[in-house]
């Protein structure tokens, strides 16, 4: 129905443009006496023909308004709302400024109405390029929350940082890791957390997976989110830009990091390099907690539990409360049992921190009693 509307509305404007056509004819010299029925005939037959021009080429109007139509609200929804803002007052400047200057030379004789119309175009499109590449400018000026919005001004004022180290984008693997949560709750995390909606729609696949495993992880990761947003006092934002050309979700990342001027949180080694290789900081969750860990220099004695052999004969296998390995020579026949070691080297590697000790005697005073405390 609507689309039948629409091919009369169009064929209607064809035939008025005829009608108007067929006016202007008659007002060359040699038609302006004519007789009354070919005048008649000169107003009317543009009319009808662009009528029936109009009404055949509607379908086809109609068709390319709506694709055209689609795309740009295509565009406008992978934009973010600052750019949308930003572009939209960059224009509204523009327009300003072109009525300005288009009603100063309104009386000009020949040029006056067309100095308006040229304006219009020309302040027009650089209030839109401006608007939106000094977005975050104009909207500071308006009093307007920063490029990815605010919950509230006083978190908006009370989150300082120097320029360009302001928002932290966070990757899918350190969501799911979940230290991300205690890291913001002790206050060593500033600025602006940044989910970009990409890796929402992977958390939410991942969420919906057949596999318990993924299914769980998922979840945890989304959990993890909500517990960020509504309990912690630090500022989680959604980023609903999006780079439809690029498929990985790694390369979507460093390219927002880009955009932004953003730092990377992430677990991931792959994206830490490639991010490196870009210029992009990357905050790797896993190298903060390997500085954390306590540092055991050689000669310094410990109590650790044998739990298992190792690799090499008779080495035995323990860890501390943080996950580090205890490789404890000689340690085999002591598996299932607190021991006194002696640390003699320590390795760092990148899955970690390896210690390597033996035991501090060689009889039964190296075992570890529980009595013995104190």
């Amino acid at each position: 129905m609507l689309k039948k509307a629409a091919r009369i509305v169009i064929a209607l404007f064809f035939l008025a443009g005829g009608l108007s056509l067929g006016y202007a004819l008659l007002n060359i010299s040699w038609l302006i006496d004519s007789p009354l029925f070919l005048r008649i005939t000169i107003i009317i037959l543009p009319g009808i023909v662009l009528g029936l021009i109009g009404y055949s080429l509607a379908p086809w109007v109609i068709k390319k308004f709506i694709q055209m139509a689609e795309w740009i609200e295509k565009k406008l929804q992978n934009m973010p709302l600052s750019d949308l803002l930003g572009a939209a007052l960059g224009l509204i400047i523009g327009l300003i400024i072109a009525s300005l200057l288009g009603f100063s030379f309104a009386r000009v004789p020949f040029i006056g109405n067309y100095v308006g119309i040229f304006c219009s175009i020309l302040f027009g499109y650089l209030g839109l390029s401006l608007g939106y590449k000094k977005k975050e400018e104009l909207l500071n000026i308006f009093h307007v929350f920063p490029k990815l919005g605010g919950r509230d001004k006083e978190k908006t004022a009370s989150t300082k940082v120097k320029p360009g180290r302001l928002y932290k984008i966070l990757d899918t693997s350190v969501i799911i890791d979940g230290r991300i949560a205690d890291i913001c709750k002790s206050g060593f995390a500033e600025g602006i957390l940044v989910v970009p909606e990409f890796v929402l729609k992977e958390l939410r696949h991942i969420a919906d997976s057949s596999d318990q495993l993924r299914r769980n992880r998922g979840r945890r990761g989304l959990d993890i989110l909500n517990k960020m947003r509504k309990e912690l006092d630090v500022r989680v934002q959604i980023c609903e830009k999006d780079f439809p050309e690029i498929p990985e979700v790694d390369s979507k990342l460093v390219r927002l990091a880009q955009v932004l001027g953003a730092d990377i949180y992430t677990n991931d080694y792959n994206l830490n390099k490639v991010a490196e290789l870009q210029g992009i900081q990357v905050l790797n969750i896993n190298e903060l907690a390997n500085a954390l860990k306590p540092i055991f220099l050689p000669g310094e004695e410990m109590v650790v539990q044998v739990i298992k052999d190792g690799k090499e004969s008779q080495q035995g296998i323990g860890y501390l409360d943080d996950g580090t390995m205890i490789v404890v020579e000689s340690g085999k026949k002591y598996i299932n049992q607190n021991i006194y070691v002696v640390v003699t080297s320590v390795l760092q590697t990148a899955a970690g921190r390896m210690i390597f000790a033996k035991p501090k005697y060689n009889d039964s005073r190296t075992l570890y009693e529980v009595d013995a405390i104190g």
